[in-house]
């Protein structure tokens, strides 16, 4: 998911296209925020750890 997000990032970015840019950073945000729980030991949608 983090990768996708940065992936939509710089595509939004080159593009000039403001849809993906806002896309990208809401998943990037999202993945991040899931990989830190799974880091920290809690329970990601039924999952010990998240990737």
């Amino acid at each position: 998911m983090i990768v996708l997000g940065i992936i939509l990032l710089v595509i939004g970015f080159l593009t000039g296209i403001s849809i993906l840019w806002t896309i990208g950073i809401i998943l990037a945000v999202v993945g991040v925020i899931l990989w830190i729980l799974g880091a920290m030991g809690h329970a990601v949608a039924g999952r010990r750890h998240y990737w």
